[in-house]
């Protein structure tokens, strides 16, 4: 871990410096509040399955992926883990922070890895943001967005069958990422969308059969994107159209 290099104080300076980080909602920040939290921010690397945060444990740290998927999830009493939403490169690791919780009763951890993260204190993340409308405003627009996606995934849940659902779940981590690559196995992809591991298998299977996807062994390549959104339908695309409305584009076409 190694902190950014000083910030020399110019406008212009502070521009380059957010202009270098892939992470979509740092980038969406207008300059003098990038600047309030850049003397703060460090640099790490986010492993696979590094915890972001736990369960009913305080939050002291706000991750801002540069890459990499990360899961929030909810565990129930006899051990199985559902998916409520994720995040990448567009977003941040906060929410519980920002909207005055201070921790939440579900964990977060990164499914893929990100080779870079920007992160920051809690604290100063909240200082920051109380010193700024404009900076709260655009972090918690996302708040928003994850809220959006939560809502999609509980309506997908209800309402849609697991061709659609999971065609949804790839197309949600095709868009970030930059492979057509998904380094995912089939029984991550069960757990996170609480089915069993051989229904998974034979839809993929399904799939396959389409043209849409190839799976192997812990390794799904997306060949044919517009085939998967046709399979996806309407359970694709609601919370990634309120992200491009409100923060940045987001996604592939």
């Amino acid at each position: 871990m190694r902190a950014l290099p000083p910030r020399p104080g110019s406008t212009a300076m502070t521009s380059a410096s957010q202009a270098s980080t892939a992470n979509l909602l740092l980038r969406a920040l207008a300059p003098e509040d990038y600047a309030l939290l850049e003397p703060s921010l460090e640099r790490t690397h986010l492993p696979v399955r590094k915890h972001l945060f736990e369960r009913e444990t305080p939050i002291e740290r706000v991750y801002f992926p540069e890459g990499g998927i990360a899961s929030i999830v909810v565990d129930d009493e006899e051990g199985e883990t559902v998916e409520l939403g994720l995040f990448g490169r567009e977003g941040m690791s906060g929410a519980p922070v920002l909207l005055g919780a201070g921790k939440s009763p579900h964990r977060c951890f990164m499914q893929i890895e990100a080779a870079s993260s920007l992160h920051i204190a809690s604290d100063a993340l909240l200082a920051a943001s109380d010193q700024s409308p404009g900076l709260r405003r655009v972090l918690l627009q996302f708040v928003h967005v994850l809220a959006v996606q939560t809502a999609a995934t509980a309506m997908a849940n209800a309402h849609y069958q697991l061709a659609e659902r999971l065609a949804r779940w790839l197309l949600v981590c095709h868009d970030r990422v930059d492979s057509d690559r998904l380094e995912l196995t089939h029984e991550f992809m069960a757990q996170m969308l609480a089915v069993r591991r051989s229904g998974v298998t034979v839809t993929l299977h399904t799939l396959e059969g389409t043209g849409a996807i190839r799976s192997t062994r812990g390794l799904v390549t997306i060949l044919d994107r517009a085939r998967l959104r046709e399979i996806a339908g309407d359970s694709y695309g609601l919370a990634e159209r309120e992200y491009s409305r409100l923060i940045a584009p987001l996604g592939k076409g």
